[in-house]
């Protein structure tokens, strides 16, 4: 594959190396980092290493009179412009192209963040791999642009798959990508896509994973592996949208999950009873002190699945997942480090591991994708 932005919008990192080369790139990195603590399974490999983000995040932004859409420059804040991305869906691909012809027709400004003047800031279009449903929110300024539902009802006229058009109220200085308020300028607001058989709910600050086919490849790895009987307490850490958990919640006696993102949970209740998984609930907390308020009524989970951020578990959380000490962890990472680092700690306090699979869940870049099984001693 030749993509004319590599090495300067900084997404990809392995695009001069075939597929193969990349998964055995992969496969020596985790052997490398995760080694120490057992045996490292082959790394599951994908049959789509193209087109499918499943989300996709651009920037607005003005090159003279021309509104142009792109991504940062590596450590920079410098606007790359992006026509289109190997990595995206192409039906969000397609949109932003859209949206950019849209905005300079209607001579909709994009946002300046030096001199705080503008509308337009960023689109992040979220696709249903299984439903082909999309969800775009549009991130502009606090002041109303007289074009904007112009913009929306044009937009949706030439994409009929959009179910939802949302707008995120951001006017500040910040890194952050999306505002505090959200307004649903057409549809319910949220998309469903379809994972294991089930059906979830997508809203726009929900996470979901980006690459679905691979995500059901290391669920499946991390629900067989934590070989349930039907007897136990699961509790899904960090849940999300509470994928994991209803998948597991078939195998298990009572699922509970635990998120601090709101919104998630709701959308992971709205999940659950969409599917009819009536053993599972949800607490909008985070999850070491949810593990705290467990242990003060005098309970703890059987079995913990956790797949936490890139930055790993909190103290908090492995300070109590240590007092509890399940008999079975299957925890799933995004970051090789964060997890070797949390590893040590559980190692050190009694758990070993039994199986760990690296996943590529993100092809072309770095990252690799890894499910842990651990026992306690």
């Amino acid at each position: 594959m030749s993509c004319p932005y590599f090495k300067k919008c900084g997404g990809c990192q392995l695009q001069n190396m075939d597929y193969p080369r990349q998964l055995s790139f992969k496969m020596a990195k985790a052997v490398s980092i995760l080694g120490n603590f057992g045996h490292v399974s082959p790394i599951l490999g994908t049959d789509q290493p193209l087109y499918y983000r499943c989300k996709t995040h651009v920037v607005f932004g003005s090159r003279g009179r021309d509104v142009i859409t792109g991504y940062y420059r590596a450590f920079s804040h410098d606007l790359l412009p992006v026509s289109s991305c190997p990595l995206e869906h192409r039906s969000a691909s397609a949109v932003v192209a859209t949206l950019r012809r849209l905005a300079q027709e209607l001579k909709i400004p994009p946002f300046n963040d030096e001199t705080m003047t503008g509308y337009l800031r960023h689109a992040v279009i979220r696709t249903g791999h299984a439903t082909g449903q999309l969800l775009v929110t549009l991130v502009t300024a606090r002041a109303e642009h007289p074009c904007q539902k112009d913009l929306t009802r044009e937009l949706v006229r030439c994409h009929p798959e959009i179910v939802s058009v949302v707008r995120s109220i951001n006017d500040r200085y910040s890194s952050q990508v999306m505002g505090k308020e959200l307004r649903t300028l057409y549809g319910p607001g949220t998309i469903e896509d379809r994972l294991g058989g089930l059906t979830f709910r997508i809203s726009p600050l929900s996470f979901f994973q980006v690459n679905p086919p691979m995500a059901e490849k290391i669920y499946a790895e991390a629900v067989t592996g934590l070989n349930l009987s039907g007897r136990e307490t699961l509790l899904d850490a960090y849940c999300g949208t509470g994928t994991i958990g209803m998948l597991a919640a078939g195998s298990a006696r009572r699922v509970i999950g635990a998120e601090l993102n709101a919104q998630a949970v709701e959308d992971a209740r709205a999940g659950a009873e969409r599917n009819g998984i009536g053993n599972i609930s949800f607490a909008a907390a985070d999850a070491g002190k949810y593990l705290l308020q467990l242990a003060g009524e005098g309970s703890r989970p059987d079995a913990v699945i956790l797949d936490p951020p890139r930055s790993g578990c909190s103290p908090l959380f492995l300070e109590q997942l240590a007092k509890a000490a399940p008999p079975r962890i299957a925890y799933i990472s995004c970051d090789l480090k964060t997890l070797a680092r949390d590893l040590s700690f559980l190692t050190a306090r009694g758990w070993r591991c039994t199986r760990i699979v690296p996943a590529d869940m993100f092809p072309q870049t770095g990252h690799v994708e890894t499910v842990c099984l651990l026992t306690h001693s």
